[in-house]
């Protein structure tokens, strides 16, 4: 069974073009379609009932890592327990330019996120070794009952970083780049 993050393993859905450099990152169904409900959602079920958005319910973590990439450091929120995880960026009005989020995998597998209660785009980075093995860029927020979803199918990941849309282009990240991780604490 693949572990996944607000997703099912089902086949790929089109979407509309959000500039989305999938790096051949397919776009798949969400679980409300499939009623696949994995104990590892990102972006779960149960958030598909949830209020309308609002930046009061945006989770706030300490800032407990940082990447550099291309010469710009880059604070990371690290979303280390499954409810930080299946909160992640939701309900967030904006991310400045050198902020993201880490979600870490231990052991490495493969996951899919969705974008809902999301408000924003965002970029979303898959590594593996240390290495970027896919980029989902430009996602934008779902606010439908059935929400595609990104990740690199049958992949494992360590980490997906997740940027503020665009912001993977403007900082040169490509597949097969180092990420390189210092954890704070």
């Amino acid at each position: 069974m693949i572990g996944l993050l607000g997703c099912s393993t089902s086949s790929p859905v089109s979407t509309t073009t959000a500039d989305v450099l999938l790096s051949e990152v397919p776009v798949s169904e969400s679980p409300a379609s499939t009623g696949d409900r994995s104990l590892d959602n990102h972006r779960t079920n149960e958030s598909l009932s949830s209020p309308p958005p609002s930046s009061s319910r945006a989770q706030s973590l300490p800032i407990t890592a940082q990447t550099t990439l291309n010469n710009i450091v880059i604070d990371l929120e690290v979303a280390t327990t499954p409810s930080q995880q299946a909160i992640g960026l939701m309900y967030r009005p904006s991310l400045s330019d050198n902020h993201g989020m880490l979600f870490p995998f231990s052991p490495a597998r493969p996951v899919n996120f969705w974008m809902r209660n999301v408000e924003i785009n965002l970029d979303m980075v898959f590594i593996y070794g240390g290495e970027v093995i896919a980029i989902a860029s430009q996602v934008p927020p779902c606010r439908t009952e059935v929400c595609p979803t990104y990740g690199p199918p049958g992949i494992p990941v360590d980490f997906v970083l997740e940027l503020r849309g665009g912001r993977a282009g403007e900082l040169g990240i490509e597949l097969g780049d180092s990420v390189p991780i210092t954890f704070l604490e």
